[in-house]
């Protein structure tokens, strides 16, 4: 990427064309795709060797790794300005600022770590509070009090690395440490958890250790690399951390942050709202819920390439590249959506039959709402990518507090009351509430999407001037 980068703004050669901004965002999307599939194939392992010890291991240890996951991805939020602080930078021919964001944004990451840290330690008070009954209470405050302590190498190997190598070109990098994540951690689960390999028996506390010392190994190993590789070496020199610019990272990355939050608590109420419904709706619901999961990977790393390279060439001083740039990304990302909605529309029943057995009669109801929601889904995934890849191209030009509240407003002011009346007025059931989400999606990918339009059409405008 630096050297195509170089080629186009720095010899000034006037922007890419078409063609060559989507060969080049896809480039660089892919590694983050699959970096982000091998994140949830370590939950998938997780989830499928805590089985093997029962339900309660399997409860305690789920929703511990589903709290510790909210918390951390939050918190990475406000670390996705590192990625376009960067691509600023080295777009603006200014690579001597990257170790100063380096090295700020690693502090900054550590910093972090504290609240997550602190909030894990008291797990098992905050689920008391909830009235969870107190043995799962007790198990998930120490699967936490475990996992509190990766916090801070989740932060570094997954927040900050995760945002700093593709904006240096390195994301291939991050793509084969986190496969190779995969084993270690399905090794170490299934050692710790069993006693195997010669390692010590802890039962589904050994799942907790595993991914604590996986993400440690992780986050150690993308460090290494930048410091003893030769070609990335200069952007990691040491360099003052400096407080004014770790107040610019935060303050372009907070309203990151809380746009995440947003975003999981609607999904959250609805599926709580789907639990009301009963057994066979929800489970229809996580479904549905976990195939659109595995395919928004793709337009989620579509996002953030585009960060990444609207952020370059606004720093280059070619706004029209960075238009260019954006659009293509989000055509990318509205492409593969549409064809994993055609796939949907198509063949629901035998996406289903991954999940349940399709001949059991006791699965009948299950199948069939799971399959309507797919249904849904297909529409669902088309606006959902729109709107992340939008967001990613407005965090290039650091617009992320008007997008916060863009997307405060779609998915509470339009997509929660929408899915709760056609859910509980309409009597739609859980097909309502996946349309609320859907109309909620779509608020925000067209608010998102018309307010790139503006923001970038401005930038072009002052420079023709």
């Amino acid at each position: 990427m630096q050297s195509q980068f170089t080629r186009a703004s720095r010899a000034h050669q006037g922007p890419p064309t078409l063609t060559r901004h989507a060969v080049d965002t896809a480039r660089l999307a892919a590694p983050l795709a699959i970096a982000q599939l091998s994140q949830m194939a370590m939950g998938v392992t997780d989830t499928i060797l805590l089985g093997s010890l029962g339900p309660d291991a399997l409860a305690a240890g789920g929703l511990g790794a589903n709290l510790f996951f909210v918390v951390v991805t939050l918190l990475q939020g406000v670390l996705t300005s590192v990625s376009v602080s960067v691509a600023h930078a080295r777009g603006a021919n200014a690579e001597d600022r990257v170790p100063g964001i380096y090295w700020t944004g690693l502090l900054l990451s550590v910093l972090l770590a504290v609240p997550a840290f602190v909030l894990l330690s008291y797990a098992e008070a905050i689920l008391v509070a909830f009235h969870e009954p107190a043995l799962l209470a007790k198990n998930v405050g120490e699967y936490c009090a475990v996992l509190r302590w990766s916090t801070p190498g989740s932060l570094i190997g997954v927040g900050m690395m995760r945002a700093f190598l593709p904006a240096i070109g390195a994301a291939r990098r991050l793509l084969w440490v986190s496969i190779g994540g995969v084993f270690v951690n399905g090794f170490l689960n299934y050692g710790l958890i069993h006693g195997a390999f010669g390692l010590p028996r802890e039962g589904f506390l050994g799942s907790a250790m595993a991914t604590t010392i996986t993400v440690w190994l992780t986050a150690l190993a993308l460090i290494a690399f930048l410091h003893l590789r030769p070609r990335y070496r200069h952007f990691v020199t040491r360099a003052r951390v400096r407080l004014p610019l770790m107040g610019e990272l935060f303050g372009i990355g907070w309203p990151v942050a809380i746009t995440y939050g947003v975003e999981s608590s609607l999904f959250l109420a609805t599926g709580l709202l789907v639990g009301t419904l009963g057994e066979a709706p929800l489970a229809a619901h996580q479904i549905a819920l976990n195939v659109a999961s595995v395919a928004f990977m793709v337009p989620l790393a579509i996002g953030q390439a585009a960060n990444v390279r609207v952020g370059y060439w606004i720093g280059a001083g070619v706004p029209v590249a960075a238009r260019h740039a954006g659009f293509v990304a989000i055509a990318l990302g509205v492409g593969f959506m549409m064809c994993s909605g055609f796939v949907l529309i198509v063949a629901p029943h035998a996406i289903v039959g991954l999940y349940l057995h399709l001949d059991d009669p006791a699965n009948a109801a299950t199948v069939a709402l799971a399959a309507k929601l797919l249904g849904v889904a297909a529409v669902f995934q088309i606006v959902d990518g729109m709107q992340t890849v939008g967001s990613g191209c407005l965090r290039g030009l650091k617009d992320t507090r008007i997008p916060m509240l863009a997307a405060a407003f779609g998915y509470w002011g339009v997509g929660f009351p929408v899915g709760y009346l056609l859910a509980f007025h309409f009597e739609l059931g859980a097909k309502g509430l996946w349309w609320g989400l859907a109309a909620g999606l779509a608020s925000v990918a067209a608010l998102m999407t018309l307010r790139f339009h503006r923001i970038s059409r401005r930038f072009v405008q002052a420079t023709a001037k």
